[in-house]
Order: structure tokens, then sequence, then C-alpha cells
């Protein structure tokens, strides 16, 4: 964790990470997916980012800005971060990083549309994810391509294998 970054709460492979600072969970986000991307069939994470009140009961965290939080990261593809306007008004250091639109969104109990931003940041050249074990496959050496589709990549020849038989599976089921 950056600075004032701390993890709060962990659930299985989701983790709730808290500061009082936008710009140390800003770095905090940025360390995580570069580690990501360089840490070859690692899970593919993605997140979002808000900066607003939250309130803490008996070490539990309530209020709006954890909501539009995990509505936001909803809308997070695999290795983005997406972040809120009211999140990048809080970021200090304003050119510490680059952020581009993702769009804007219609977001439940809020009001208005909200626009939100993507944290660009420098990605592997060719980023695959395995559709079996959802892993991330950087390494063009490392993995195993699909035999017909050339777009189609996988972790091991375990995965491979499962996956053309969920194809020959799918492809009897629609023959009957």
């Amino acid at each position: 964790m950056q600075g004032k970054s701390h993890l709060h709460e962990r659930v299985g492979d989701e983790v709730m990470i808290v500061s009082n600072s936008a710009d140390d969970l800003l770095a905090t986000a940025v360390v995580m997916l570069q580690r990501a991307f360089r840490e070859y069939n690692f899970l593919h994470i993605h997140g979002a980012l808000h900066y607003g009140k939250i309130l803490k009961r008996n070490n539990n965290l309530f209020g709006s800005a954890l909501n539009l939080t995990s509505r936001i990261v909803a809308k997070a593809p695999p290795g983005v971060f997406l972040c809120s306007k009211d999140f990048l008004n809080a970021v200090a250091e304003k050119n510490s990083h680059s952020f581009r639109s993702f769009g804007t969104y219609s977001f439940k109990n809020v009001s208005e549309d909200s626009e939100v931003f993507e944290i660009a940041i420098e990605r592997p050249e060719s980023l695959y994810i395995d559709p079996v074990c959802r892993m991330l496959l950087t390494e063009p050496g490392n993995r195993i391509s699909h035999p017909i589709q050339t777009d189609l990549f996988f972790c091991s020849t375990h995965c491979l294998e499962i996956f053309m038989e969920r194809e020959k599976t799918t492809n009897e089921l629609r023959s009957l």
C-alpha cells in the first residue's frame, strides 16, 4: 500500500482499500495494476476509486460513497481501474498520472449521470486472458494458441483441452 492507504477488508478475491488521501489511493491502484501486468498468469484485476464521506461502525464501513464505488467497479473491464470525477477532483497531484474518459453512466440511487475515467497506464503490448481459468497471459512465448482462432490463447494445454471439450459439447447440443 502506498502512503496512508490500507487494506480494510478482503472477501474471497475482492479487497477494499481505503485512504484519507486520494493521491495515496491512486498510487496504490497504479502499483497494483503494474504488478499484475508483470506477473505472468496472474488473475486479471479491475477496480474503482471514488472519494467521499463514509461512516464507520464496529469496523464496518457504510455510505453512498461505497455504494457508488461498487457500481463503478462493475463497469470496469479486466485490467482497468476507473474513477469518479469526485476522485479526480480530490487528487492534489493532477499531473502525476493520465486519465481518459470512459464514458457517462447512470447509476442506481444517483440522481445525475456520472462521467467515469480510466487510469491510463502503460500496458503490455499483448494482453490476453485465458477463457477457462481467467489468468492474464502477457508473455507471448508462454501461452498456447487455439488451433483455429488466432486471437485466443491459453495458459496451459490443460485449459485448451477443457475449452475444446466445451466447444465440442456445445456443437453437439446445437446439432440436436
